[in-house]
């Protein structure tokens, strides 16, 4: 076992790799833990390789599985095929839905085309499907704090597109208005900055004093937990490397916490070759993480290409331990024996 050290980062624990030289001089690396794939992500990727395994290509998929570009080209490769829309999918062919969820609407068009539905949204964005449904039954006003036109936040509003407004940021708040500011609930997408969601929250309070709070947590465990993580080691960094997408709200997210915890400079690259060497002039500590939709593949490819720069040492920052796994679509399980 590496030795564990005192990096004198709050509520983390660390390991020096052997042979990288010493915390106190030196380049070196500051890896996140958690990063990458979260439950849902991985369920999702998996339902599309499972359902190619047992159908065969082409298996149609409604937008991006997940908001990854090596992702979505690997399955593309495999058979899959992205499309926008299920009227663009042949009739009675297999779709799969994607990790971020669809409207109703979306299920009434398969249902009419008689296509072979394996639904793989996320069971946490789900949950606030429900959320909406039900707070919409009883004929509350939802503010849905997220961001306008994500698969999410349209998949989420089209439950009760009636009873939902979408709230994008902070400043949003003053355009809001309710019915009846008695009967008034936020929930939200579950991939956005906890700091800013808990700050429009504040100003939505403000407005509405009675507002009510969703019955759990919506944003996702893994999102808190990675922006915790970069939270704990950016005030050591003078640069950090977010492994990610750029439509990937999380991944794009975690940039912005990275740049508000006291990282001097954050960036977002999809692979190793997108570093710009220039980032790393007079740099000595590299804060390096991923998206919850980035395989780990592409975080190793960082490290080498790190390494190949002086950063040999590598130092693990470990804010929590993820272990929830969620079972797959039924349509795809693998029968019991």
């Amino acid at each position: 076992m590496p030795p564990t050290i005192n990096m004198g980062i709050p509520g983390a624990t660390s390991s020096v790799r052997s042979g990288g030289g010493s915390q106190a001089s030196g380049k070196r690396v500051l890896l996140a833990e958690p990063r990458g794939y979260c439950a849902g992500v991985d369920r999702a990727v998996e339902t599309v390789e499972r359902a190619l395994e047992k159908h065969g290509a082409p298996v149609y998929v409604r937008h991006e599985i997940v908001h990854n570009k090596h992702v979505v080209e690997t399955l593309a490769k495999a058979g899959a095929v992205f499309v926008d829309e299920t009227d663009e999918v042949p009739e009675g062919a297999i779709v799969v839905f994607s990790a971020h969820g669809v409207a109703p609407t979306v299920h009434e068009t398969a249902a009419e085309r008689s296509l072979q539905v394996i639904d793989a949204t996320c069971p946490l964005v789900t949950k606030v499907h429900n959320e909406a449904k039900r707070f919409a039954r009883d004929d509350f006003d939802i503010l849905l704090i997220g961001h306008e036109g994500h698969e999410e936040v349209v998949g989420t509003a089209g439950e009760a597109p009636d009873h939902v407004q979408v709230v994008d940021n902070p400043d949003a708040v003053d355009k809001v208005t309710v019915r009846d500011p008695e009967k008034v609930i936020w929930l939200s997408q579950t991939t956005l900055s906890v700091d800013e969601t808990m700050e429009t929250v504040r100003r939505l309070r403000e407005k509405f004093p009675t507002l009510q709070d969703p019955p759990s947590d919506d944003i996702c465990y893994a999102t808190q937990n990675r922006q915790v993580a970069v939270k704990a080691m950016a005030p050591e960094c003078e640069l950090v490397i977010v492994v990610g997408s750029r439509n990937s709200s999380n991944s794009v997210r975690l940039v912005e916490v990275a740049l508000g915890a006291g990282s001097r400079a954050a960036h977002l690259v999809d692979y190793a070759e997108d570093i710009d060497p220039a980032w790393l002039e007079g740099v000595t500590t590299v804060g390096v993480t991923s998206g919850a939709s980035v395989p780990e593949v592409l975080v190793r490819g960082v490290l080498e290409r790190l390494a190949e720069y002086g950063y040999g040492t590598v130092q693990p920052v470990t804010t929590a331990n993820e272990t929830l796994v969620f079972a797959l679509p039924r349509e795809i399980r693998p029968p019991r024996s």
